[in-house]
C-alpha cells in the first residue's frame, strides 16, 4: 500500500488509542501532551457522511494545511509539530508498521483543550450570512449595510463566530456571546487572530486568482495556558474558495471544494438529505478529487506528489 492509499476507516490500523471520531478526522492519543490527528477520504454533505470516500482528500487537507501555517511563521503559535512520515516515525516509532494507513495525511500536534467556539470570519456575505442577512439584514443579529447582493464583498471581513456544535448544526452568535462566554480578553485576541489570519490568506490566494470568501479556524490552550491554532487552516473543507476569474456578484459563486458532491445531491429528487446517504457516481468522485488536487497545485505552485511537507521546531 502507498502512503497515499489508507483507507477511510482507520481505527483497526493505527496502534494508538482512539480520542475521537469526526466527520472527517481521526484523533488519536500519543501521550506525553501529544496526538496525531489523522484526515480521512471521508466526505460529508448536509451533515451526513457519504458512503464513498474521496482518494487523497485526507492528503491535501493535511499537507495544505502545513503550507499555510509555514506561511505564518512568526505570526501566531500554532499546535503543528509534523506531518512529516519520517519526522513522526522517529518521534512515535510504534507507527512505523502501521505507516501506510496515515502517512501525509496525519498531524503530530500538541494535545489542547479546544475553545468551543467557531471562528468564522467573512469577507463577503454568502452561505448562511446571506440567507440571515436576505431575511433579516444582519449577521448573527448585528446590522450589515443596507443594498448588499449574494456574495457581495463585505465593506471589511467581519469576525462572526458560531458555537462548536457537537451534533447538529453550528449556530452564528454575537460576538457579545463570545466575550460572555469567554471573557472579554479571550473574545478579543480570537477576532484579532482571525482576522489577522484570514487578510494573511486573502492577500495570498487573490495572488493565484482565487477569492477566500470566508474561512473557519479554531484554537486550543496548552496545559500552560498557551493559546494555539489548531486543526485544519485555510483548507477547501474550512474555507469557501472562488475562482476570481468567474466572480459575479448576485448570485452562488463556483468553489473549489466539493462542490460536484453538493450539486449531484441537490440534483436528486429521492432523497430528503437525511441518513441513509445515496451512493455517489465514480464521476462525481473524480471531479470531487479533481477539485482538491486543483486547488492544492493553485495555491502551493507545486503537484501533490512532488510535495514535502515543511518542518517545523
Amino acid at each position: 500500500m502507498s502512503e497515499s492509499d489508507a483507507t477511510a476507516v482507520l481505527e483497526s490500523q493505527v496502534p494508538l488509542p482512539l480520542l475521537h471520531r469526526g466527520k472527517v478526522r481521526d484523533v488519536y492519543d500519543v501521550g506525553d501532551g501529544r496526538l496525531l490527528m489523522v484526515a480521512s477520504d471521508r466526505v460529508s454533505a448536509f451533515d451526513v457522511i457519504l458512503p464513498q470516500p474521496i482518494p487523497r482528500k485526507g492528503e491535501v487537507l493535511t499537507q495544505l494545511t502545513a503550507w499555510w501555517l509555514d506561511s505564518l511563521d512568526g505570526v501566531l503559535d500554532h499546535h503543528l509539530l509534523s506531518c512529516d512520515p519520517d519526522e513522526i516515525v522517529d518521534q512515535v516509532p510504534s507507527l512505523r508498521e502501521s505507516r501506510g494507513a496515515w502517512a501525509r495525511r496525519s498531524m503530530l500536534v500538541y494535545r489542547t483543550e479546544p475553545v468551543l467556539v467557531e471562528c468564522v470570519v467573512r469577507g463577503y456575505v454568502s452561505g448562511s450570512a446571506w440567507k440571515e442577512y436576505r431575511a433579516e439584514g444582519t449577521l448573527a443579529g448585528e446590522a450589515l449595510p443596507e443594498g448588499l447582493v449574494e456574495s457581495q464583498k463585505l465593506p471589511v471581513p467581519i469576525f462572526s463566530p458560531s458555537t462548536k456544535a457537537q451534533t447538529g448544526h453550528d449556530e452564528n452568535i454575537p460576538f457579545s456571546s463570545v466575550v460572555e462566554r469567554l471573557g472579554r480578553e479571550e473574545a478579543h485576541r480570537l477576532r484579532d487572530l482571525s482576522l489577522t489570519v484570514y487578510e494573511h490568506g486573502a492577500a495570498i490566494t487573490k495572488e493565484h486568482g482565487i477569492i477566500l470568501a470566508d474561512t473557519k479556524f479554531e484554537f486550543g490552550h496548552q496545559a500552560d495556558g498557551r493559546l494555539l491554532l489548531i486543526d485544519e487552516v485555510l483548507t477547501p473543507d474550512s474555507s469557501r474558495f472562488w475562482p476570481a476569474d468567474l466572480y459575479e456578484p448576485g448570485q452562488g459563486q463556483p468553489s473549489l471544494d466539493k462542490q460536484p458532491v453538493r450539486d449531484f445531491l441537490d440534483g436528486l429528487t429521492d432523497w430528503d438529505k437525511s441518513p441513509p446517504p445515496p451512493d455517489l457516481p465514480d464521476h462525481v468522485v473524480r471531479e470531487t478529487t479533481d477539485r482538491y488536487l486543483e486547488i492544492f497545485k493553485r495555491l502551493t505552485g507545486t503537484d501533490l506528489d512532488e510535495f514535502r511537507p515543511p518542518r517545523f521546531g
